[in-house]
């Protein structure tokens, strides 16, 4: 579960929003809407614990360390580093205790999963906006945790890379886990995500998704 609380954020002495009241259950897929700039980036790291909210507080009913995965945008990503996309895709194992044989079956799965058998020794410089963005989502997909907090997933990629993201997210949902996306693709939303948080300069609109977007102007979501 996670619970927002007399919830306000944005820069110091300039919160983007009225106070944000909400309640997410444990297993429900939500997602994050709003113009650029509505602060919906910024809402997703006050919960994931990476920015401090102005007022208010987030409660989760897992601990964030170890129950919260975090997909940031791949444009805050170092693509200078100097690691393979193996490697990256092999960091979503961090704090878990796998042995030898399980990691190399797993990491195997999940790049197959994601179209990127073949490119394992290729360095993050090298690959395409696509391939990188995949690389990124098959780390997530190797984090067992119940909460995963996921910025504009679908960034970068073509029909086949949206395809496999949306698959995951049910087959992620499916098994119960809570997941909260900021996407901008409104057809996408209104297709595969039940509820929308709406966030808007007058306040923040919560509800169904297809209802929410359909009577709502299109450029206070777009």
């Amino acid at each position: 579960m996670i619970r927002c609380q007399g919830l306000s954020w944005g820069a110091p002495g300039q919160p983007l929003t009225p106070l944000l009241n909400l309640q997410l259950e444990s297993g429900s897929l939500t997602a994050i809407v709003g113009v650029n700039g509505s602060g919906k980036s910024s809402l997703l790291k006050v919960i994931a614990g990476l920015q401090k909210p102005l007022s208010g507080k987030v409660a989760l009913s897992v601990p964030r360390q170890s129950g919260v995965s975090f997909l940031p945008q791949q444009q805050h990503l170092d693509r200078q580093f100097p690691i393979s996309l193996e490697e990256l895709v092999a960091a979503g194992f961090w704090g878990r205790r796998l042995s030898t044989q399980l990691r190399a079956q797993r990491l195997a799965q999940a790049l197959d999963a994601w179209h990127l058998s073949g490119l394992e020794r290729r360095p993050l410089m090298a690959l395409s906006g696509g391939e990188l963005q995949r690389a990124l989502l098959a780390r997530l997909s190797l984090a067992d945790t119940p909460v995963l907090l996921l910025d504009e997933p679908h960034a970068a990629l073509d029909e086949l890379g949206q395809a496999l993201l949306w698959q995951h997210l049910h087959t992620w949902h499916e098994l119960g886990r809570t997941l909260v996306v900021v996407c901008h693709d409104l057809a996408a939303v209104r297709q595969h995500i039940p509820q929308t948080l709406l966030i808007k300069n007058s306040g923040c609109v919560f509800g169904n998704s297809a209802e929410l977007i359909q009577q709502t102007p299109h450029t206070q979501v777009a």
